[in-house]
């Protein structure tokens, strides 16, 4: 039976000590949507939200999003990042806008956790520069596609 690594034996929240593992190259890729009409994803498309280019913030935010996860989730690493990448590719016959983040580092913990900030900072900044002309919009489907390294070597999501 699993345990949570982040309990210590009195069941109090615990900062998973990693010293003795082994330093790997892992990396991980999550992924997310952010629904949103018709409206907001030609002007996407055309370059025309008053903002600026939507993709281009939204790709520094997740970047930052993911190299900033230690600040945001207690007991995480601080990590050294090597690589981190954003991608979108506007589906309008879904209706959404498919955001990626990959992150990647020599190390002793796995990335997932990044990945998995990188890409709902680049949704949360995609919404706050289309919310004015949808205000409907919604995120869904966020979770970890891939990882690579450590331990349990390479993993990937076969659920839908």
């Amino acid at each position: 039976m699993s345990t949570f690594s982040h309990l210590n034996t009195g069941g109090e929240a615990n900062m998973v000590d990693v010293s003795e593992k082994a330093t790997t190259v892992r990396q991980a890729t999550a992924e997310g949507y952010l629904y949103t009409n018709a409206s907001v994803l030609t002007q996407i498309s055309d370059a025309k939200i008053a903002k600026g280019d939507v993709f281009a913030v939204a790709r520094v935010a997740g970047i930052q999003g993911a190299k900033r996860c230690a600040d945001l989730i207690p007991l995480c690493h601080p990590l050294a990042l090597s690589k981190v990448d954003i991608g979108f590719q506007v589906e309008p016959e879904n209706g959404r806008i498919k955001a990626t983040c990959f992150c990647k580092l020599s190390g002793k913990t796995g990335v997932e956790m990044e990945a998995l900030t990188g890409v709902n900072i680049a949704l949360l900044t995609l919404f706050d520069m289309c919310k004015a002309i949808d205000p409907a919009m919604h995120i869904e489907g966020v979770k970890v596609l891939e990882k690579v390294g450590g331990k349990t070597g390479h993993w990937q999501n076969t659920s839908e």
